[in-house]
């Protein structure tokens, strides 16, 4: 049974990051960036995807990143915009993995053992990649949410100290669960990702 789980662990992480990084690739270039693409990234070659620090994070704690896609917002018709649908493609890709996973449980429930854990896992990138701190997708969609003013003082806020911000990342899904029990962005996380696979699974029925 353990060889089993750290098998379909390490399936759905090549899998799931795979698909993860190549949505990105693959949006950039349909809204006119061809960057990802002459680097080799439009592709489900999961070697030139995987990240070895996101990966290592992801064993660890359960939450992680592929290998960042070469963007040139210069070549968007509307950079803002663009780059926040790139981003967007990523997490989505992810949610889409896991309504098929779903449909797996729902009406193949031998498969149970495999699919529970790459639905569950794929919901967790999903909602853990949104939270906007680089290098996670969240940190170009909030852009698309804000006005040009305010994009601009965000983008000067996060090349400042978004360093800082990945030490604390690291601090309260590594180290406080040690001191405390538990981790508070990881509780969030776990929260939301329950809410949104009881609505996928709802969706399968």
């Amino acid at each position: 049974m353990f060889t089993n789980n750290i098998l379909f662990l390490a399936i759905t992480l090549i899998t799931s990051l795979t698909v993860h990084e190549a949505a990105h690739a693959f949006t950039a270039y349909k809204l006119g960036d061809p960057t990802a693409k002459n680097q080799g990234r439009l592709t489900l070659n999961p070697l030139k995807h995987l990240d070895p620090w996101g990966t290592l994070f992801f064993i660890l704690v359960q939450f992680g990143w592929g290998k960042p896609v070469p963007v040139n917002p210069v070549n968007f018709k509307n950079p803002k915009r663009d780059q926040a649908l790139t981003a967007l493609a990523g997490p989505t890709s992810n949610i889409i993995m896991a309504f098929i996973a779903a449909l797996f449980l729902v009406y193949a429930p031998q498969t149970s053992a495999f699919f529970g854990m790459f639905m569950q896992i794929n919901i967790i990138l999903a909602v853990f990649n949104l939270i906007p701190i680089p290098p996670l997708d969240g940190s170009q969609i909030l852009g698309i949410l804000l006005n040009d003013n305010q994009y601009i003082r965000y983008q000067q806020f996060i090349s400042q100290y978004s360093a800082y911000l990945v030490i604390a990342l690291f601090i309260d899904l590594t180290i406080l669960p040690e001191i405390i029990g538990f981790s508070i962005l990881g509780t969030i996380i776990q929260i939301i990702a329950g809410l949104i696979q009881s609505i996928i699974l709802l969706g399968t029925i």
